[in-house]
């Protein structure tokens, strides 16, 4: 059985950027096409299983899309692109739900049930903003193209990274309703290539994600193209960002004006900050590597782990140490007791998991199975099901699951996760993966074309992902683990 894998994306204003060409043949013995057994009920499954919410309530889709399935919903064009591993953010209270649309130039705003998991689209301009106020939004600037957000630890803001407009925007949200409001002049939006009404900034030439401190106090963005990564301190009373000041508020790949430099830094395109503030880590696809960064508790800036532990790259990198499975490191993020840190690899087709050193903040990838889990498995690995071209992962609050989401396969791959040596392993079939065909034994689910993103509520009960190729969010109840 041979795979055969080709895919690149042509980015307006960057002429063609190529982000992967891949061509994996993989002899697969005894492997075929399973067919799934049928969905238990959510009492039935065992824990970390997840199972969609049924009818509508369990996929919502573009309205220039309507499916009979879904629920039709306005600003969701392209969710969850192939570059927006963290298009999704739920607020710390989980009442509501931000998504960046990328076709659609928007993000889209859902008022979330915390107790059934459902979506709901407030009506007019709270419903979402979108560049020119389309689709009934409200008016936003700079917003081109988004494709990654975050929403600060006390609720009170989010901000959005935009590809095409190299910018990064910011918005208050209301408590009450969960509608988002620009901050005004260019306080709300900072651009790396003079878009009008913005700020300037270093380092943010084509931003794919964007990750905020604990403390709310600093917020790092990562840009593919341009191989960099920019250091924002925010304002916590009025959500401004401003750039450090000098070689402190970025960090290239090679040297620029302004800017340090870090090793291994092509193509940014996963970032994570650790629970204790100490910490930044990031994926670069370019370099196929994992980077672990030291954070400076007063002003947020980054120094990269040195003796080897600041970097493991696929090939050998001096300065770096060698790891597996990490051609094309994706996003990446860590477990809620911070003791682990994971990366997806969209090329290696895995999910690959470090240790972390709590007093020097540099990593080390597992060893033997411990260290990856690939898609049909790979020498001195753990086989998995369903997670072709892997991009977003998120963890229950528990720390006992990973959810990853599969762009290829079009779902997502649900892995058992034991704290005492931070392995991962998926879940036995059929509650393993969900996915959008009946292939590799996962359960069939509703909405899940080019899973991009995925995001598990504050409570650990609910699931949601974006498919890109299906303008949509999916949203499943997670059964919780027993202690």
């Amino acid at each position: 059985m041979v795979f055969l894998i080709a895919s690149s994306r042509q980015v307006a204003g960057f002429g063609w950027i190529r982000v992967a060409m891949i061509a994996c043949a993989v002899a697969a013995v005894g492997v075929g096409i399973l067919t799934p057994a049928p969905a238990l009920a959510a009492t039935e499954r065992p824990g970390g299983s997840i199972v969609q919410l049924p009818g509508r309530e369990g996929c919502l889709t573009d309205r220039s899309t309507p499916k009979a399935s879904c629920t039709s919903v306005r600003a969701l064009l392209t969710p969850g692109p192939f570059l927006g591993s963290r298009a999704m953010g739920i607020s710390p209270d989980g009442r509501n739900l931000y998504v960046a649309s990328f076709k659609s130039d928007a993000i889209a705003v859902f008022a979330r049930d915390r107790q059934t998991g459902r979506l709901v689209q407030p009506r007019g301009e709270a419903g979402c903003v979108s560049a020119r106020g389309s689709y009934g939004c409200a008016q936003a600037w700079g917003l081109d193209g988004p494709n990654s957000l975050t929403v600060s630890p006390d609720g009170r803001f989010v901000s959005a990274t935009s590809l095409l407009a190299s910018s990064v925007t910011t918005y208050r949200r209301n408590e009450d309703t969960g509608a988002l409001t620009q901050l005004a002049g260019s306080r709300g939006c900072i651009s790396g290539t003079g878009v009008p009404g913005c700020a300037s900034a270093r380092g943010l030439n084509g931003p794919d994600v964007i990750a905020a401190s604990s403390d709310g106090q600093s917020v790092y963005v990562g840009s593919f193209p341009g191989s960099a990564l920019a250091v924002f301190q925010r304002n916590r009373q009025s959500g401004q960002l401003t750039q450090l000041a000098d070689e402190a508020g970025c960090i290239t790949a090679a040297p620029a004006s302004g800017c340090s430099t870090a090793l291994a830094m092509t193509a940014i395109e996963g970032l994570a900050v650790s629970g204790d503030g100490a910490s930044v880590f990031a994926a670069a696809a370019g370099s196929n590597a994992v980077l672990a960064f030291t954070r400076d508790p007063v002003d947020g800036s980054l120094a990269q782990v040195g003796n080897g532990y600041g970097c493991v790259t696929q090939a050998t990198v001096a300065g770096c140490s060698t790891g597996r499975q990490l051609a094309g490191a994706n996003a990446v993020t860590l477990s809620p007791d911070d003791s682990n840190v994971y990366s997806t690899s969209l090329i290696s087709q895995a999910t690959t998991s470090f240790s972390r050193s709590l007093t020097t903040g540099g990593i080390e990838q597992l060893g033997g199975a411990l260290g990856c889990v690939v898609w049909l498995g790979a020498s001195g690995c753990y086989p998995a099901r369903g997670m072709r071209s892997a991009e977003g992962i998120a963890f229950s609050p528990d720390g006992l699951n990973a959810y990853v989401a599969a762009y290829g396969t079009g779902g997502i791959t649900i892995l058992n996760r034991r704290p005492s040596t931070g392995g991962l392993a998926q879940k036995p079939a059929p509650w393993g993966c969900v996915s959008s065909s009946t292939t590799d034994g996962c359960e069939r689910g509703r909405g899940l074309s080019g899973t991009g993103a995925v995001a598990v509520s504050p409570n650990g009960r609910f699931v949601y992902a974006t498919g890109a190729k299906a303008n949509s969010i999916t949203v499943f109840e997670r059964k919780p683990n027993g202690r």
